[in-house]
């Protein structure tokens, strides 16, 4: 009876999330989703590798399917999962790559690269051991191999230039490196380090294009001092956001949409799309009714103010419903936060898109 209740509820939940994101743009028909970045998009990389950035263990997982830790930094599905669903290209969420005897059905309709505590300044993986941007491009280099032994080198093409690809990271840059742990602010100004970041992004960018995406969505940076963990340590009585990370998060947001707009007109046939999750998590801390939360300065497990990977455990007290929470951790945004971001996507960015061929 259990389990058909919980059906039910899975089935009324999806019918009207997405009876509210139709658009009147039609979205168009991926091949793929290949997914690269950090704690915000990783499936459960980090379960392979060794590092203490772990989401493999509860609360993690409490509304996935199952209600197991995989791995995702968050109570349920992250964004990938959930635009793989949308689109048809997963029953189930995206795999890690690492996830050792994946099915070859599996690395054919999408993938993930990504790393929990991973950055485009390599000076961040050596904090975290998790797994470099570099790093993430070697494994997508070898995926590429493995799926033209299966399908052959023309359809792994296809399959690659019809995919929507993900590039998510950065705040673990400015976080690990420049604000709590100051190594690169003795090297750089702010200005000069997020010069030194867009670059590695460029690069990174060029790379995957010359491997054949076509289709790429790169996120901006959240507004970082509104994270509970940061206004724990610098505005622990009040917690009000930190002002000048937020200021800062916004100048790198603006050189990062003008990059992108001359990255896609220097790469034939590429759709480059700048992702303002600013914007849309600032206005869902501003005015969190509107969009049914009502917890925005700290997170749902344990205090919610300094509680994530290995902090977060079975022993914190957890809040009874973590959907009124924009963060299910004091750094990671719930499942429903990732709803509202994959709302977004749908209605105001993957229509604009223009495929190449016929996937």
């Amino acid at each position: 009876m259990a389990l058909i209740k919980a059906f039910f509820f899975f089935f009324f939940f999806f019918t009207i999330f997405f009876s509210n994101i139709i658009t009147s743009q039609p979205i168009p028909k991926f091949t793929s989703i290949l997914v690269f970045g950090d704690s915000t998009v990783d499936t459960g990389n980090n379960n392979h590798i060794l590092t203490i950035f772990k989401g493999n263990h509860p609360p993690y997982g409490k509304d996935y399917p199952n209600h197991s830790p995989t791995g995702r930094f968050s109570n349920g599905k992250l964004v990938p999962d959930i635009l793989a669903l949308l689109l048809k290209l997963k029953k189930n969420g995206v795999p890690p790559y690492m996830q050792p005897d994946l099915p070859p059905n599996e690395l054919l309709t999408g993938i993930c690269f990504a790393s929990a505590g991973s950055g485009y300044d390599e000076l961040t993986t050596i904090i975290s051991g998790a797994i470099p941007m570099r790093k993430q491009l070697d494994y997508f280099k070898e995926y590429l191999k493995k799926i033209k032994e299966v399908v052959g080198e023309r359809e792994a093409e296809r399959i690659v230039n019809g995919a929507l690809v993900i590039v998510s990271a950065g705040t673990n840059d400015f976080v690990f490196n420049f604000y709590d742990l100051p190594k690169r602010r003795l090297q750089f100004s702010l200005s000069k380090y997020q010069d030194f970041l867009l670059d590695k992004l460029q690069n990174f960018v060029k790379e995957i294009y010359d491997l054949g995406c076509r289709s790429i969505i790169v996120n901006g940076l959240p507004p970082i001092g509104c994270l509970p963990i940061q206004m724990t340590a610098k505005s622990p009585l009040l917690r009000t956001c930190i002002k000048k990370e937020n200021f800062d998060a916004q100048l790198y947001n603006q050189k990062l949409e003008h990059l992108l707009l001359k990255l896609q007109a220097h790469l034939p046939g590429s759709k480059i799309i700048y992702v303002d999750s600013y914007a849309l998590v600032a206005d869902l801390i501003n005015n969190p009714q509107e969009y049914g939360f009502e917890e925005t300065k700290r997170g749902c497990c344990g205090s919610g103010l300094l509680e994530a990977g290995p902090l977060c455990t079975t022993l914190s007290p957890l809040c009874s419903d973590p959907s009124q929470y924009i963060f299910f951790d004091s750094i990671h945004p719930t499942e429903s936060t990732y709803y509202k971001i994959t709302e977004y996507l749908v209605k105001d960015l993957l229509p604009k898109f223009s495929r190449i061929g016929n996937p």
